[in-house]
């Protein structure tokens, strides 16, 4: 597995987190990365390669363990979707599940997402993206790490088909409401719950990990918020 440099950005889609790997996530980046990963490359992915096939895209950014991402693609096996996640225990925990589950619809990148987005994934060529309870930098001083903000989103906006979601949760207020400004001021999107609406849990979501729930424990409420690209 090629560990990237990573160029400083204005926007970064990620926080560098200290942890170790198992034995068995080493030996799952070792030996399952050939086989799903996708290297960071100058040139757009041609998805009908990777998967062999034509089916509807899902992306998700900042998967985590991917305990939300392999539940998904379990439930959804005529759609392929591709993980973005920089914390390698993670990676490999996803890869050991991929394993387990026999699946063959998710693709992994290792690195920054601005740096995916803007170099290996063409554009509308996305069906969906998911973003599920991204940092939230909760000390204002900070609110200007998010990484929803109105660049980062019009960049998203770039890979989307016509008819294509975007698909987000939180578990701060603050930075929920933030969201909601953030894309309902774009006129490109509509957003699916009505004009300054959130949604309700999304199938996308059909499991509470072990983060959701943590802020659960902590007294916190989810927001989600589902918007179409028109």
């Amino acid at each position: 597995m090629n560990i990237p440099n990573y160029p400083l950005r204005r926007i970064r889609s990620f926080v560098r987190r200290d942890s170790r790997l198992t034995e068995a996530q080493r030996d799952a980046l070792r030996t399952l990365w050939p086989q799903f990963g996708l290297p960071l490359t100058d040139e757009p992915v041609d998805f009908f390669t990777v998967f062999h096939r034509e089916a509807p895209r899902i992306l998700e950014i900042g998967f985590g363990s991917g305990q939300s991402l392999l539940a998904t693609a379990k439930a959804h096996p005529g759609h392929d979707f591709i993980g973005i996640e920089t914390h390698q225990p993670g990676i490999g925990a996803l890869l050991l599940n991929i394993h387990i589950e026999q699946l063959t619809n998710i693709r992994i990148f290792y690195g920054d997402a601005v740096e995916v987005l803007k170099q290996c994934i063409p554009d509308r060529s996305l069906h969906g993206i998911q973003l599920f309870f991204p940092d939230p930098w909760p000390k204002r001083r900070h609110h200007k790490r998010r990484l929803i903000q109105a660049e980062f989103v019009k960049l998203l906006i770039t890979k989307l088909k016509q008819g294509g979601e975007l698909h987000l949760a939180t578990d701060w207020q603050d930075y929920a409401k933030e969201m909601m400004r953030v894309l309902s001021d774009l006129p490109e999107l509509v957003n699916r719950a009505g004009a300054g609406h959130f949604a309700q849990r999304s199938s996308q979501r059909p499991i509470v990990t072990k983060f959701e729930g943590q802020g659960k424990r902590a007294g916190r409420v989810i927001w989600e918020l589902q918007f179409e690209l028109h």
